[in-house]
Parts: C-alpha cells; structure tokens; sequence
C-alpha cells in the first residue's frame, strides 16, 4: 500500500508529474494529493484515465490541475511546464515520469526512426521539461525546499534485454543526467534525484511484455514477487520532503524486492 504517513512539509507544494494517468504515475498523483500537495496530472493518450483519476483525487478532498501535452516533443515538455505554473502560480517540484519502451527492437534492427522515438520520449522530454522547469523551482526554493525526481529503470543498470536496449539506453541517460544536474542546481536550493524501478506490473508490462518474460524476470527477483506501482511511492514521498531528505543529492533509489543489488 502506499505509506499514509503524514509529510507536512509536502502540504500546499506545487509538484508537476509527468506520465501520471496511469501505472506509477497515477500511484504518485494519489499520493502526493494526499499529502496536500496540488497536483498537475499530466497526461498524453490516456485521457479517459487521466480523467477518472482527477475524479478520484478531487473526491477524497485532493487539488488536482488536468495537463496535456505529448512528452516526446519540446514543445509539448515546455507546455507542460507552462500549464502547470499557470494553473497554481508557481513550481515546487518537478517529476520526469514520462517514458515508454515505444517497441521492443534489437541494436542490430534498430533504425534512426526507432532511435529518435525512444530517445525523445525518454531523454529529449526530462532534458526540455527540466529546463522549463528550472527558472519557476528557483523562484520558488526556500532552505533546498525545491526538488526534481526523474524515474529511470533497473534496465539502465542491467543493460536490458529481449530488445530493450534502446529503452535501457535511454534511461542511463536520465541516470547520469541526474547526477550532472544535481552538481548545477543545489546551489539554488533545488535537490535532484532519481528512482529506478524495477519490473513493476503496471500497464507498461501489459503493452511491452509477454508472460513468460515476466515469469524470467520473477525468478530472479530475492523477494520472490514482482512490484506494483504502490512500491514505489514511498520513495518520491520520501526524496520530495525536505524533512526527510534534504542532504540526499544526486542519489537514485533502486526499487526492485533486491533484483539488482548495486
């Protein structure tokens, strides 16, 4: 379940998380919302989901603002940036959930096509958002209050496999990305970090996996299940809050039940 632990410090932040409609995305907009933080829903194809969910959090007394734009175009990441200050006046946060595998596609197979795809939806979209992003963060940052929280992947570490490697590719970049911009922007009070997901059975899987990639993937994970999205809410809870992270830089959190030991 997700955490129901109190976080004061969230309470009335401003905190844009990209790819929120559905999976992981969907899990940090409920648990952010919970905490008093006002939420913009970003959301690009799934909007019947996005919709529900914005009906779900506004229900339990969440503040919850609908965006949408496509993450895999600049200026879609800049207007996703743009609605979500417009809409509460100012920028806390910024979570680069936004991702897909687009296709599974081997190195020997891949095309430019399917490079640029994988690489704008992935990398071009944390990089554009992020910069977007930066002048309202250090607007807002008081005492290292500001944060960004990009989600990579296990597959950034374990080089990926069955022709995810572009996709793994991708988030090794949002990986040392991290890192670079963690060195530039705590300075001006904004902490950066990641959270590396292991195989959490979201619709990513449904679309990108077959059962018996899972059943591999399961044999190999020491806690002897695979994750669910709510696994992972507990680690962007814990590195937004000041209170509970604040001298925590350039870090990311594996969350895999022990599949990848680093």
């Amino acid at each position: 379940m997700t955490p129901q632990l109190t976080i004061p410090d969230l309470a009335g932040k401003a905190v844009l998380i990209t790819g929120a409609s559905t999976g992981i995305g969907a899990e940090l907009a409920r648990a952010f919302a919970a905490q008093g933080a006002l939420v913009g829903l970003h959301y690009n194809a799934s909007q019947d989901a996005a919709k529900a969910l914005a009906e779900e959090i506004t229900a339990a007394k969440g503040r919850v603002h609908l965006i949408h734009a496509d993450m895999s175009t600049g200026a879609g990441s800049r207007s996703a940036v743009d609605q979500a200050v417009a809409a509460f006046g100012k920028l806390d946060g910024l979570i680069n959930n936004a991702g897909g595998m687009v296709r599974r596609v081997t190195y020997e197979n891949a095309t430019e096509k399917d490079y640029d795809e994988i690489m704008d939806l992935n990398g071009r979209s944390v990089v554009v958002a992020t910069a977007a992003a930066i002048p309202h963060l250090k607007a807002a940052a008081k005492d290292d209050s500001g944060f960004i929280i990009n989600t990579t992947s296990i597959a950034a570490r374990n080089g990926a496999s069955g022709g995810a490697g572009l996709y793994g590719s991708s988030k090794a970049f949002v990986h040392d990305m991290t890192r670079g911009l963690a060195k530039e922007l705590i300075p001006f009070g904004i902490r950066v970090n990641a959270v590396a997901p292991g195989v959490i059975t979201t619709p990513f899987h449904e679309r990108y996996s077959t059962q018996s990639q899972l059943t591999a993937a399961l044999a190999t994970v020491p806690q002897g299940r695979l994750g669910v999205a709510q696994d992972c809410a507990g680690a962007y809870l814990f590195l937004a809050s000041r209170a509970l992270s604040a001298y925590i830089i350039g870090q990311v959190i594996e969350v895999n039940g022990g599949q990848l030991m680093p």
